[in-house]
């Protein structure tokens, strides 16, 4: 969906008059947050966001699989695989996204992947994958895991827009039990739009960490001096085409899309027309041509578009290993 440009704005009549279906909703999400989830075998370490859209949950979970490697882990990741049509549970391999979903398919490139909409079923396959811990990816809200530690990510430019529930606003339940049930919080980027909530997370005991996406090099050496056709279908496009900008790629045209937009042919094709015409090179995000790639009609055009991927860079990484470390260790102890 793409967002409401009211959700962003610091007052608006549409989120007041919002404001009675947003209660509801906040109290039927809350409710279900605090129920009991089911404790499986294996430690479960989730990743996800206070509100709809994006802001980094998939770099996340791909830096955190990284470094669980790196304590000796065996991780897999468990994803409902938002957009896909497949219920699963199924371990993610040459799946299509419009099978899998965009961000399964795109970290399927570097650790294993389940999708399961029921995540139960989802980690009983990961232990039979052979996992040591789970990671639980975008189910902060489900309450079917029972979970060791849950890392929330958050923009640090954006924030959480107007702080109000949906649909009235952008956030998926409450903020004060949300916030209650945080281990951890990652801000990703400049700005201070996050640090009310990151000072909330720390009054609770919770760790705080500051990270920034870092491009791949030879992506950003071979795309300067370029101009580009710059198009995104994730939680901030905007994102995307100013990190572009701040090294040193000129933007010279952009389309933003609504997150998981499912691209046609005619419409890579009218890119593609429009590049050609202005002798502009096409550029994405990693997740939008993971949803190209594997698709019949537009598989042919990958070769034509340059991906730019991130990762993340996290500020203070011994007290993120710490963290794990002491996760694991509180996971194992709770197991015996």
């Amino acid at each position: 969906m793409r967002e409401p440009g009211f959700w962003y704005a610091s007052s608006s009549l549409r989120s007041l008059l919002l404001a009675p279906i947003a209660a509801i909703y906040g109290a039927v999400a809350g409710a279900r947050m605090a129920r009991q989830g089911e404790r499986v075998a294996l430690p479960v370490i989730c990743v996800g966001n206070y509100h709809l859209g994006g802001a980094g949950k998939t770099p996340t979970t791909l830096r955190l699989a990284q470094m669980l490697r790196e304590l000796g882990e065996t991780p897999v990741v468990v994803s409902r695989g938002y957009g896909g049509s497949l219920a699963g549970p199924v371990r993610v391999a040459d799946h299509p996204a419009s099978e899998v979903g965009d961000e399964p398919r795109m970290m399927a490139r570097h650790v294993p992947v389940i999708v399961s909409h029921d995540r139960v079923a989802g980690a009983a396959l990961a232990q039979s994958e052979g996992a040591s811990v789970i990671l639980l990816d975008d189910g902060f809200q489900n309450p079917a895991l029972d979970k060791d530690a849950s890392m929330i990510v958050i923009d640090a430019t954006r924030g959480l827009g107007n702080g109000h529930v949906f649909p009235a606003g952008p956030l998926r339940a409450p903020l004060a039990g949300q916030i209650a049930r945080t281990n951890a919080l990652m801000v990703i980027g400049e700005g201070n739009a996050a640090n009310d909530v990151a000072h909330g997370v720390v009054q609770r005991g919770g760790l705080v960490l500051r990270a920034s996406f870092v491009p791949d090099e030879s992506i950003v050496t071979k795309l300067r001096g370029k101009r580009v056709l710059a198009f995104a279908g994730i939680g901030d496009p905007a994102r995307f085409f100013a990190t572009l900008r701040a090294h040193g790629i000129e933007v010279a045209s952009q389309r933003a899309f609504a997150d998981h937009h499912p691209f046609t042919a005619e419409e890579i094709e009218v890119m593609m027309r429009e590049a050609q015409a202005d002798a502009l090179t096409l550029v994405t995000t990693e997740k939008d041509l993971a949803r190209l790639e594997g698709e019949l009609a537009l598989a042919s055009y990958v070769g034509q578009i340059v991906p730019f991927p991130v990762t993340l860079q996290v500020e203070d990484e011994g007290a993120l290993v710490d963290f794990l470390k002491e996760r694991l260790r509180r996971a194992q102890q709770a197991r015996q």
